[in-house]
């Protein structure tokens, strides 16, 4: 029941917040994010270290079609819904100072895109799956275009229409699969494992199931819409986007893609792996030459999950491991860069590099705490960055050495353009010398210092994640490795 626990809470609280007063709209979201919170960490605490998903609920949905409500969850599942449940009240919060029209709508769409963040990571239904990841689109694409910058509308249509294009194939990829399941069709996802598909077979389902991913991780050349999109969108929306929903696509590929077609992965998984490496050393290069904070953010992004993804397609227990705690660091990091990049915004009414210049003599401790989440990062040892991409790193070389290779100019390019930024916004001389910016407030303080915490934390003791999801990971490892033979349990 936790499993369904985690779907009730953002659907009661969406409805609380659509139904009492506007000017409680914000403490009710942040009251039903922190009980989600607690309601993850509590199913961390109930879950058994092993492979087989727990804590479940199956009840038939609609029988004539083989369609089940189907939630689960299993060590891939527990750190996704993790990473939700502890960035959706740092990222309420951080609206606590932006004047919001609408609030009910506002934030009744945060929770139900909650809702819809913790379907996916948790359906064991292929149906349901889909259901709850179209669902997320939803939310997400109003957020962006009401509460967004400039042309957000048209913009917003764009991030729309790619991810719904990409969406349809990955449909018709699942309603092939399913009536390849013998007997009385079925959506269940381990069903879909033990399919004998052909060689051909798997390659048109790797592709369809790949553009649909590809689009919203996003890797390279699918990208175009990411950009203009986390530039636009309100700091929340950005924050959504890049911390959370974009995991959506990289746990696609490790949930669906690398069990059911691994004779596809085999045969068209270099090729993906290569794009994401275009994708890390392209991104890399523009964020480089990017002024505008938001963007050079959104650019970074696009760098760091292609590593992700090519971790994900190297196809072993390091590049998976690395991928799964770097989906995580990555949420805890990506967000707190957002919500600095916001606030430094608000301070002194520009996000333009050019126009910003000692930051660091005006907030001390403001600086500090930048350079701590800066050097996560960029995988300083000792921070979260460096074990996820170590790891991944390490993946991608046992899979190719030249890959690594280029693969780990992401260390170097990432590095430059993140220094680059801290000189250009925190050192030197302050660019206005109107504005005297006062340090870091004590709400803001209550975001920054605990995502700086986990870190620190996760830097020492990376264990508390790997732990999480190894097992699950050498199961997804089995089954990719013998497709042929049934075995039980993601």
């Amino acid at each position: 029941m936790i499993a369904a626990a985690l779907l009730i809470l953002p659907l009661v609280f969406t409805i609380f917040t659509l139904l009492l007063p506007a000017n409680n709209s914000r403490n009710i979201a942040l009251i039903g994010s922190l009980l989600s919170f607690a309601l993850s960490a509590f199913a961390w605490v109930q879950f058994s270290s092993g492979n087989l998903a727990q804590l479940s609920l199956d009840v038939p949905w609609i029988s004539s079609l083989g369609i089940h409500f189907n939630i689960g969850i299993d060590g891939i599942s527990l750190i996704l819904v993790l990473l939700t449940g502890l960035l959706y009240p740092f990222i309420v919060a951080a609206t606590l100072q932006t004047d919001i029209k609408s609030p009910k709508a506002f934030f009744a769409l945060m929770l139900a895109m909650q809702l819809g963040l913790m379907g996916v990571f948790i359906a064991k239904d292929a149906f349901l799956f889909y259901v709850f990841y179209e669902l997320t689109l939803i939310p997400v694409y109003f957020i962006c275009a009401i509460w967004g910058g400039e042309k957000s509308i048209p913009i917003t249509l764009k991030f729309f229409i790619y991810t719904l294009a990409g969406s349809l194939f990955m449909l018709i990829a699942i309603i092939y699969l399913y009536f390849k399941t013998p007997g009385n069709h079925t959506f269940d996802i381990q069903s879909f494992y033990h399919l004998g598909l052909s060689a051909t077979e798997q390659t048109w389902i790797f592709w369809a199931f790949f553009l649909a991913f590809a689009i919203k991780i996003p890797i390279f050349p699918f990208h175009t819409w990411q950009p203009d999109t986390y530039t636009v969108a309100p700091a929340a929306g950005s924050m959504l986007l890049a911390g959370i929903m974009l995991k959506m696509g990289i746990y696609g590929l490790i949930r669906l893609v690398l069990p059911i077609v691994p004779q596809g992965v085999a045969a068209w998984g270099n090729g993906a792996l290569i794009l994401c490496i275009i994708g890390i050393v392209y991104a890399s290069l523009i964020a480089w030459r990017q002024q505008d904070l938001k963007r050079l953010l959104a650019y970074s992004s696009i760098a760091h999950v292609g590593l992700i993804a090519a971790g994900v397609f190297a196809v072993n227990i390091s590049g998976l491991q690395g991928a799964m705690i770097q989906m995580f660091n990555h949420g805890v990091n990506v967000v707190a860069m957002f919500f600095m990049i916001d606030l430094i915004e608000r301070r002194y009414g520009t996000r333009w590099m050019d126009e910003l210049g000692g930051v660091a003599g005006q907030m001390k401790k403001f600086g500090v705490i930048f350079m701590i989440v800066l050097l996560g990062s960029v995988g300083l040892p000792l921070t979260n960055g460096f074990i996820g991409e170590f790891l991944l790193l390490m993946g991608i070389y046992q899979h190719n050495a030249w890959m690594a290779a280029f693969a780990g100019l992401t260390l170097i390019l990432g590095a430059a353009y993140m220094f680059r930024l801290y000189r250009h916004v925190f050192l030197g001389e302050v660019k206005d010398h109107k504005i005297i910016a006062v340090d870091t407030l004590t709400w803001e303080n209550f975001i920054l210092i605990p995502l700086c915490a986990l870190i620190l934390i996760i830097g020492v003791y990376p264990a508390i994640l790997l732990n999480i999801t190894e097992p699950a990971v050498q199961q997804l490892l089995q089954i990719f490795n013998a497709p042929n033979v049934i075995t039980s349990g993601l």
